[in-house]
Order: structure tokens, then C-alpha cells, then sequence
């Protein structure tokens, strides 16, 4: 279960309160917190990267509920549209998404990984290895999020020969490097090794943290497949090959989510936002509410709570004006996700089930590609403790890549961030026409990235300059490499 930040603070607080009255033997303190261990080090990093991930609960700055859940249509607003459901974001939006990331997050990571290699303070291959799956984790994130980001020589501002102004490497440099470096933690992460303590992910269970490393390898080699398909190939081949030496999620037993709590300050961020602050501004989307609807679809009763008996959504975009009236009928966000110990997601079986039936039906493995569909489907209602209709694949009707990437949308529903990752690529689910009556800001378009932070702009403006070049503009219009559209 997830500590918050509650064991950090704790270990700085000690550390203030056992030191002497003497300025030098401040400077001698054993309990400093730059010495911190990873059992300390890693719930700290998981919480805050994975809250900021799920959304976290400052207004104007919360990734999901506010972004990627509005963008890929999942949510609507019923107020306040100006605040993501019309595409317009303020500042500290993607300023403090990119400062937590790397300061809360990557930082932590890296300490990490510096203490338990083989020549550090504490050697613990467990730790490292898992260090380097959540880094990878979160650098795919931002590089997502961002495009070209500070990858190789970020992180390094305490290193022996420290860099201040890191340069941004290209989004197929980054996920070279993630690549490689999923790849040897798989390689460090021991079943039956060293012990590891602090991990409210998988509570030590190092071969779930394999199997999360090479499921991770399998997403990010799908989603580069278009840009680089012969690497991607032989990336797939090596670990569907090899399943003892590369295990992958083999049930939603196996889902990376942060289990949080029923109490604060260990309670999901949603909870936290819509149930402790009271914060209503949600309904379902009209577009997600209309494909359940049509397909008939059971997760429907678990993503959203009726309105006197009937599912309804609000279209998009629609000024307050509008948008209030509907919420006498609009369905809103079902309490699976509202209550407080309800889990943050990182990757589910259901998705790696069908990242494998994309990479199947596209020719870059060579299984069965409506049985890859067909058991992520499945797998996705089991998660949901959803009953499955009998006739379900009948209705969903023959297997196509936009039927796939249609069931991932559904079964991603949550993961704002993956969802809008994945429409982003490939541009599906092919959303709706925009109601004749939203309005929205960045040109109507869908928003593609986000900008970078100004700090860049004030801090590292050279290296900025040179990182834009290789998108072309900074702002929310520019294509990501992985994109197919």
C-alpha cells in the first residue's frame, strides 16, 4: 500500500530534530536526508510519479481529469470548460507536470540506482532493477507527453562531473535508451535475491517487476513499430521468443497498480479531488457513453453512475452555459473509480493483450491476432468485474486495427495519458464530429503534446532551442515521432 510522502517527511523531520545546537555537527548529522536508503527512497518516487500520472488533486495543474481524460473524450465537463475540455491549459500545467516528473520522480529514481549498483553505498540488484523499470517508466511519460526531452544528460546536476543544461535528445534517442534499459533490469532483477523493502507497487514480488519491465518493452516496441519496424520486430521476437528469460503479464493478477487506501493521505487522488473536495465539474462523454451504449457494453455500469436509470453524456467542449443544463441527465464517474482505496493503473494485462493483437494483425509478430483481441476484451472485464454479454465479439464483429484500438480506448479507460498516447498515434478511436456549439481553443484540433515549461525557456534556452528543432514548433499542433497519421 502506498505511505505517501508521509515516510519521507518523517525521515526529514528526524533528521532536523536530531541535530545539536552546533552549526559544524549539523554538517555531520547521520540522519541527513541525502543519505536517504531506497526502502525510504522508492515509496516516496512511486507516490509522487504515480499521482502526478493519475492527476494528482491541484486544480489547474491535473494531468488526467483535466487533460488526457477530457482530450481522448472519456469526461466532460459540466463547468468550467475553459479548464481542459476546450483544449486550453494554464502554465502550471505542463510547468509543474515536467518539474515533478524529474524532480519528485526521476531524481529519486536515479538516487536509487546510484546507491545499489555493484560500486555503490548499499549494492542490491533488486533495487536497482527496479529504479531502472519505474525511470523508464517515467521517461516514457514525458517523452510522450513532451516529445524531445533531457534524457542522456539529465538527472546528472549531483553527478561527479555534473551537467546544469542538459541537452534534449530526439523521441527515437529516448526510446532507444528505454528499450535497452528495460532490458537490463529484466537482467538485475533476481527472483530469490537480495530483499527489498518500501515497494507499494508489487510489495517485493520482483518476478511481477520482470514481468512489468518486459510488458513495458512490449508497449513501447509497439509503439514505435511504424518508425522502426525491423528493431521493433526483433525486440517482440526476443521476448515472446524467450518467455523464462522475458515473463510478460500473464493475468490482471500481474497489473502494475498502486494500491492505495482507505485513509488519508493514502487515498486515490480522484477521491481526494471529487469526494474530499467536493468537486462535481465531471460527467461521462457523450462519446464513450454512446460506444458502450451501442455495443452494449457492460463496462459501462462500473465506468459511470446512471442518471434515473439511463446512461447519458455531454458533448464536449460546450460552454458553461450549455453545459450546465445537462446535468439534470449526464451520467457521471462511477464510485469504482471515486472511492478512496479505488487503485492507480500503470499497465493492465488487457492492454499488453492487445498491444500484442495490434503488433499481430500488423505483421510484426506472428500469433493470433483475434485471440490476442479477443482475451484482452476479456481480460478487461475481468478487471472491471464486468460480466462479459455472450454475444459481446459477435457485436464487436470482425477484427481490424481500428476495432483493436477501439478496444483499448474502452479498456484504458482511466489511464487518460495512455489512451490519448495511443489515439495520438494512430488516430483511432475516430471520434465523433464536435457539436456545433463548443468552442475551442488551440484551433479545434485535439491537442497533440504539450508545451514545454518556461523554466526551459529561462534556464536552458540553447539546448530548448535546439529540442524544438526537432519537432518544429512548441506548441500543442506538433506530431510526435511515433505518429502514423
Amino acid at each position: 500500500m502506498k505511505n505517501k510522502s508521509l515516510i519521507f517527511l518523517g525521515i526529514f523531520c528526524l533528521s532536523m530534530f536530531s541535530c545539536t545546537d552546533g552549526f559544524d555537527e549539523m554538517n555531520t548529522d547521520p540522519n541527513n536526508p541525502t543519505n536517504i536508503s531506497p526502502q525510504y527512497l522508492l515509496p516516496f518516487a512511486i507516490e509522487k510519479s504515480v499521482d502526478r500520472y493519475w492527476g494528482g488533486n491541484t486544480r489547474f495543474e491535473r494531468l488526467n481529469i483535466d487533460g488526457a481524460m477530457l482530450w481522448v473524450q472519456y469526461l466532460s465537463r459540466n463547468i468550467y470548460s475553459n479548464e481542459g475540455d476546450n483544449y486550453g491549459i494554464t502554465p502550471t500545467f505542463y510547468n509543474n507536470t515536467w518539474k515533478s516528473f524529474y524532480t519528485d520522480g526521476l531524481v529519486n529514481y536515479q538516487r536509487i540506482i546510484s546507491q545499489s549498483k555493484a560500486d555503490g553505498k548499499l549494492p542490491n540488484t533488486n533495487y536497482e532493477g527496479i529504479a531502472l523499470v519505474m525511470r523508464s517508466w517515467t521517461f516514457s511519460l514525458l517523452t510522450d507527453l513532451y516529445g524531445p526531452i533531457p534524457y542522456t544528460e539529465a538527472i546528472k546536476g549531483s553527478a561527479d562531473e555534473p551537467v546544469y543544461n542538459p541537452s534534449f535528445d530526439s523521441m527515437e534517442t529516448v526510446y532507444k535508451g528505454l528499450l535497452a534499459d528495460l532490458k537490463d533490469a529484466n537482467e538485475k532483477l533476481k527472483v530469490g535475491g537480495p530483499a527489498v523493502s518500501g515497494d507499494i507497487l508489487y510489495n517485493g514480488d520482483i518476478l511481477k517487476w520482470k514481468k512489468f519491465a518486459n510488458s513495458l518493452m512490449v508497449r513501447l516496441a509497439n509503439r514505435q513499430a511504424a518508425k522502426k519496424p525491423a528493431e521493433s520486430k526483433a525486440v517482440l521476437a526476443e521476448i515472446l521468443g524467450n518467455p523464462s528469460k522475458y515473463p510478460i503479464f500473464s493475468s490482471n493478477s500481474d497489473n502494475a497498480v498502486l494500491k492505495n487506501t482507505d485513509s488519508r493521505p493514502s487515498n486515490n487522488e480522484w477521491h481526494e479531488v471529487m469526494v474530499i473536495g467536493g468537486r462535481t465539474d465531471w460527467s461521462m462523454s457523450k462519446t464513450l457513453v454512446d460506444k458502450l451504449n451501442g455495443l452494449k457494453d457492460t463496462r459501462i455500469s462500473v465506468f459511470a453512475t446512471p442518471i434515473n436509470g439511463a446512461y447519458e453524456g455531454i458533448p464536449n467542449g460546450l460552454p458553461d452555459a450549455i453545459a450546465t443544463t445537462y446535468l439534470s441527465s449526464a451520467a457521471t464517474l462511477g464510485s469504482y473509480f471515486t472511492k478512496a482505496s479505488s487503485p492507480s493503473v500503470l499497465m493492465t494485462y488487457s492492454e499488453l493483450l492487445l498491444d500484442l493483437a495490434e503488433a499481430a494483425i500488423d505483421g510484426d509478430i506472428s500469433g493470433d491476432a483475434n485471440d490476442y483481441f479477443q482475451k484482452g476484451i476479456a481480460a478487461s472485464f475481468d478487471q472491471f468485474g464486468a460480466s462479459m454479454p455472450a454475444d459481446y465479439y459477435t457485436t464487436v464483429g470482425t477484427i481490424s486495427k481500428e476495432k483493436i484500438l477501439d478496444q483499448k480506448w474502452i479498456a484504458l479507460f482511466g489511464q487518460g495519458v495512455e489512451a490519448w498516447t495511443e489515439y495520438r498515434r494512430t488516430g483511432y478511436p475516430v471520434m465523433p464530429a464536435k457539436d456545433p456549439r463548443a468552442v475551442f481553443e488551440n484551433g479545434g484540433v485535439i491537442p497533440t503534446r504539450l508545451p514545454f515549461p518556461t523554466t526551459e525557456y529561462s534556464l536552458n534556452k540553447s539546448k530548448l532551442d535546439a529540442g524544438i528543432a526537432l519537432i518544429g514548433q512548441d506548441n500543442m499542433q506538433a506530431k510526435l515521432w511515433w505518429s502514423e497519421l
